[in-house]
């Protein structure tokens, strides 16, 4: 076995090992110069948040570990394809490869389709099922023109 499918196994095994915890059926592992960094599982029905999928903790914990946001030297292992919440959270991390184990479709078998997000997301805003609304952008915007005009901000 190569290492990355020993990583690949360590995903598929946290998965297995989440659902014997009550969890959901997904895991992943953050990889940098060849050793696992961190490990992470889906924990939606344990914290009761809908956003904590097994990449966006891995992730956390990772660039915790690390020390930084910019996880470009460092690639994932999913047990899943990511959905777009988590694919958009790989971007913004900068992470250099994505490997995963089950695709979008296998997961939509058992319940776990993203098919209408991809949907939504190509919809013009007033024609999304959750309505997006823009206000008081003359007020928001005050934010936007001091971060632009900030000199020592961190770009991210």
């Amino acid at each position: 076995m190569n290492d990355k499918d020993q990583f690949m196994r360590k995903a598929i095994d946290l998965s297995i090992k989440n659902i014997e915890k009550g969890g959901g059926p997904f895991g992943a592992v953050i990889v940098k110069e060849g050793k696992i960094i961190a490990t992470g599982t889906n924990r939606v029905t344990h914290e009761n948040d809908p956003t904590s999928h097994a990449e966006v903790n891995v992730i956390r914990e990772a660039a915790r570990i690390l020390g930084t946001f910019d996880l470009s030297d460092c690639e994932i292992y999913t047990s899943c394809e990511p959905c777009p919440m988590c694919l958009g959270a790989i971007y913004w991390a900068r992470i250099s490869s994505v490997y995963y184990g089950n695709d979008k479709y296998d997961a939509a078998q058992i319940g776990f389709d993203d098919q209408f997000i991809y949907e939504e997301i190509d919809r013009p805003l007033q024609k999304r099922k959750v309505p997006a609304i823009q206000i008081m952008n003359e007020e928001a915007i005050e934010a936007f023109s001091l971060w632009d005009k900030k000199t020592d901000k961190t770009p991210y």
